[in-house]
């Protein structure tokens, strides 16, 4: 006997694309993310164009996925697109050590971590 599935967590007018295995802290992420919250789909790629944040790339590529996952997937109009959520959220952490003084050594770590962005379908009411 199959496996029951899950309903859907996110509504129709809804699309999502998660990015795992960031190599940056997600307080640094974060930063990001929180900069194109609320924005509509054009704004936040223009936001990520300019910034001066290194994962910035990354997070750009990101929302053009979860574009391209309203349009093809759910045949949202991406004209009305708007980012409802972006959130981040640990991921592994590399664990090294650095030579210190007197044949010590000190632990350096490396954190990964993940973005999720929900882009969001403006209604007409809206």
């Amino acid at each position: 006997m199959a496996k029951q599935a899950k309903a859907r967590r996110f509504s129709a007018a809804e699309a999502v694309a998660k990015v795992t295995s960031l190599r940056i802290s997600p307080r640094k992420l974060n930063l990001v993310a929180q900069s194109i919250r609320g924005l509509k789909v054009q704004r936040a790629l223009n936001e990520l164009e300019f910034s001066h944040k290194r994962i910035a790339r990354d997070v750009r590529k990101a929302l053009y996925s979860a574009i391209s996952n309203a349009e093809n997937n759910h045949n949202l109009d991406i004209d009305s697109l708007v980012v409802a959520e972006a959130f981040v959220g640990k991921n592994l952490v590399m664990k090294r050590f650095s030579a210190r003084a007197r044949g010590r050594a000190s632990r350096i770590e490396k954190p990964f971590s993940e973005i999720t962005i929900v882009v969001r379908e403006l209604g007409e009411a809206a």
